[in-house]
């Protein structure tokens, strides 16, 4: 799989995606790094610990929070995209699921739009995603969050997604699936996801797990947010054991480490 001007060798070894949100209410990090030279300083620092993609993020997701205009979200992300381009130029993956945002981010160099509803939300996304020749990260999501078949309905809702991308153009070795950790699932209905992660894997596209430092870590072992860096590192091993091949993560280093260990015994094609 290629992602901008790299070769991203899916099966050899885990790679990492470091999580930068500039916005001011993100449930983890929100106004750390909502300045631009604040979140230049943290990309660098997330690359020199190991970080293979840089993940930019303008509007929070989390419970209850509150939607923004696409401009607004835009007048967050493009100036980092820019800088990150023009400074350090990494691999840089968009968080969005508006079409205008990822047309000016794609332009402006990012290579990956992440969409936390699947590509179902906006109609135009999928084709701005083709016609950029964007990797395209399809999260599993829903409104209607009792299912029958927890399993096989998020399958489901994943494969008409690709059928979705597959449609609009964009290739099938642009496409990289998230089960939706902390989306549209209860706690017990996380860890259930968590114990079966192989299923997402025998879909026939590269998983992406993202699990840092979730609220159902604090519902399931009682965890307050500053205290579930270990916990996710767990859920990284795991997921790599199961067969994912991106870990989208707060803490770099933690979990580059515990991934080059995993990769190591599991795989055996392990490269660092």
């Amino acid at each position: 799989m290629n992602i901008g001007k790299k070769e991203f060798s899916i099966g050899t070894r885990t790679f990492i995606v470091g999580i930068l949100n500039v916005t001011p209410d993100s449930f983890s990090d929100g106004g750390r790094h909502n300045s631009v030279d604040a979140a230049i300083a943290r990309a660098a620092e997330m690359l020199a610990q190991g970080a293979d993609i840089i993940e930019v993020g303008g509007e929070s997701s989390r419970p209850g929070h509150t939607g923004i205009s696409a401009e607004e979200e835009a007048a967050r992300v493009l100036p980092v995209v820019r800088a990150l381009v023009a400074e350090l130029d990494p691999i840089i993956a968009v968080d969005t699921w508006k079409s205008s945002v990822a047309e000016a981010a794609l332009a402006a160099g990012a290579t990956m739009i992440n969409d936390i509803y699947g590509f179902v939300r906006d109609p135009h996304l999928a084709a701005v995603c083709a016609k950029h020749d964007a990797v395209c990260c399809l999260m599993h999501n829903r409104d209607n969050a009792v299912y029958a078949d927890l399993l096989g309905e998020i399958k489901g809702d994943i494969l008409r997604g690709v059928e979705i991308l597959r449609t609009a153009g964009v290739a099938a070795d642009k496409i990289i699936i998230d089960p939706g950790i902390g989306f549209a699932k209860s706690a017990e209905e996380n860890v259930e996801v968590l114990r079966n992660l192989g299923q997402f894997c025998e879909l026939g596209y590269p998983v992406m797990l993202g699990t840092s430092r979730k609220s159902f870590m604090g519902k399931t072992i009682g965890l307050a947010l500053e205290e579930r860096r270990d916990a996710t590192v767990a859920t990284s091993v795991l997921g790599i054991a199961a067969g994912c091949d991106f870990l989208r993560v707060h803490d770099i280093a933690e979990n580059k480490q515990a991934a080059m260990m995993t990769d190591y015994i599991t795989r055996e094609t392990w490269t660092r």
